[in-house]
């Protein structure tokens, strides 16, 4: 590529050039820095190098309201074609009869459906953030733009997993707009199809918001909400499905009323234009996710099952160990006796280990921004190749600097060095 003529100034002041040089060192840092580091957020994945190699197109610089053949653009049949692809791929993988593949994120998805499916005041079930809730489903979030009468799942003792009778119960008496299942903090399956024929039965639409769990129900390690009666499915592409940032909202395609208010929640209710540059990134992942998805999703929840297991064994034992600790990527820990989680959070990063703190069942809400617990996530680390052994290795580090103190930066190094390359992918010379 050529360099572009400069217009005028001539030469670049000072300060331009010296901000433009620093843009350059910080991401060359960040990139170095990412390289040395062991990533547990839970919420965060990597993509493929081919996936990678389909972001920087002519995509950048457009716009496409609408769906594909009904544009309120022109100039848009290139676009057309992979959204068209894009979402059919994702009906593939998920089973699905209508897949709309515009929303930029999982909370935009979130919205779409909530403006369409939640009257103004209505009654809404869904999860507190202090049991695993996402923002978006609270009263300060999206679902509190359309009603602030949002009830609580009923739990178990555990104070997280639902009690099905009660919540059968609370169905029965509310007689709830929608209900919404699915979790930021998100361990174990929920009881749709348990719940199902309960909210059926008063008229509840269940909307199952699978932004962590999509790369495993995908690939068939978790649970298959659309099967079990949820009529629909929102989720991330980002997260144990390891696309580009966006959203997609699903549903099983026999309801036309449904899929027409959901497809206006979308547009224009949620979205305009919808970040077409990330949409060929967003097909090459969702491929991947066919050909590699099963396997990676088994390989997943493998890690996270050993992970727990060597933390509790070096005496960081997570929660829910009765119930074998979890059954998705995700880990919860309570470092309450080492600091808390905001403490631990900024040391662990001190070291090169990233996670985020995290309220944990039981806490008040109000402990929010200095939680008890560590929510921890090993999607990335898999895909980057570890093991159950390097979980082990993993283990040992994570407890050595929360319990122990020690500095472990270094072998945290050594441990990322050995996985320099994204696996469960195609090359970018697939492509060609």
């Amino acid at each position: 590529m050529t360099e572009p003529a400069r217009v005028v100034p001539a030469p670049l002041p000072d300060a331009v050039r010296a901000s433009l040089r620093q843009t350059r060192a910080t991401m060359d840092a960040a990139d170095a820095w990412r390289g040395r580091t062991l990533n547990l957020i839970a919420s965060e994945n990597v993509l493929s190098p081919a996936a990678r190699s389909v972001l920087d197109s002519d995509f950048l610089h457009r716009y496409a309201e609408g769906h594909p053949g009904a544009r309120y653009y022109e100039g848009t049949k290139f676009i057309d074609a992979v959204e068209t692809d894009a979402a059919a791929a994702c009906r593939r993988v998920f089973r699905a009869g209508w897949a709309d593949v515009r929303p930029v994120s999982g909370t935009v998805s979130n919205e779409a459906v909530f403006a369409r499916l939640v009257p103004r005041g209505a009654t809404a079930i869904a999860h507190k953030v202090a049991t695993g809730g996402h923002i978006s489903h609270d009263r300060m979030g999206s679902l509190g733009k359309r009603t602030d009468k949002i009830l609580p799942w009923p739990t178990q003792a555990d104070g997280y997993r639902i009690d099905v009778d009660a919540a059968k119960d609370l169905i029965a008496r509310e007689k709830p707009a929608l209900v919404t299942f699915g979790r930021s903090l998100f361990l174990f399956p929920e009881p749709v199809a348990e719940l199902a024929d309960a909210c059926k039965s008063v008229g509840a639409r269940v909307l199952f918001d699978g932004a962590h769990v999509l790369g495993l129900i995908a690939g068939g390690c978790f649970q298959d909400p659309l099967r079990e009666g949820a009529d629909v499915v929102t989720g991330s592409t980002h997260k144990t499905f390891f696309g580009p940032q966006r959203g997609v909202v699903l549903t099983r395609g026999d309801d036309d009323e449904l899929r027409t208010a959901v497809d206006r929640g979308v547009f224009p209710g949620a979205t305009s234009n919808h970040h077409l540059f990330s949409l060929p990134a967003m097909l090459v992942a969702t491929l991947e996710v066919e050909v590699f998805g099963a396997r990676y999703a088994r390989d997943v929840v493998a890690n996270a099952q050993a992970f727990a297991r060597a933390l509790a064994k070096r005496g960081l034992p997570p929660a829910f160990e009765a119930a074998g600790f979890t059954q998705s990527h995700q880990v919860a820990v309570d470092v309450s006796a080492h600091g808390g989680g905001r403490e631990v959070a900024t040391r662990l990063a001190g070291q090169d280990v990233i996670c985020n703190m995290n309220l944990l069942p039981g806490e008040p809400g109000k402990n929010a921004m200095n939680p008890k617990g560590l929510r921890l996530g090993v999607q990335e680390l898999t895909r980057y190749g570890m093991g159950p052994a390097e979980m082990e290795e993993a283990a040992r580090l994570l407890v050595d600097a929360v319990v122990h103190r020690k500095d472990v930066a270094s072998d945290v190094a050594r441990l990322r060095a050995r996985f320099p390359n994204v696996l469960y992918a195609f090359a970018p010379s697939d492509l060609r």
